[in-house]
């Protein structure tokens, strides 16, 4: 995906959760353990949530920052998930915790760069919007899904 503006990785954020939430769902179809199951369920119908509200940033942010240009700041490798349903349908509950938190600690993690970056000061606004929605869910995900685990 080619990410030039704003809206652009704003719209792959909302991707991204999509296409997880998709190998989520898929993944939890393919599982006879329930807890595993009922995490995956889970972990999707959340991520469902998140491509919903970021959908709504898009449709109510400023239109300035959201044709900000990038400036290169963003690189294929970058934006690269390299998630699949048959992994999930797979990996213990505590690996699918980990992978989950590993997309959203990068996502994050790019939110952060951008949003130091001075050239993209007409975007710093809606950028830091979006980093602290990804920050304060992947905090509540954190605290749901470790009392799933302590069931």
């Amino acid at each position: 995906m080619n990410i030039e503006r704003c809206e652009d990785l704003i719209n792959w954020t909302r991707k991204a959760h999509a296409l997880l939430a998709d190998c989520l769902a898929e993944g939890a179809k393919q599982r006879s353990d329930s807890l595993a199951k009922m995490l995956l369920d889970y972990l999707a119908q959340h991520e469902r949530e998140l491509t919903v509200t970021i959908a709504r940033v898009i449709e109510h942010a400023e239109p300035g920052a959201l044709q900000a240009p990038l400036h290169d700041a963003v690189q294929g490798d970058t934006v690269r998930l390299e998630i699949d349903s048959e992994t999930f349908a797979q990996i213990t509950v505590e690996e699918i915790s980990q992978l989950v938190f590993a997309v959203h600690n990068r996502i994050i993690d790019l939110y952060r760069s951008l949003e130091k970056r001075r050239e993209l000061h007409r975007a710093s606004g809606l950028l830091g919007e979006v980093l602290q929605f990804e920050e304060r869910e992947t905090m509540r995900l954190a605290h749901q899904v470790n009392r799933m685990q302590e069931m």
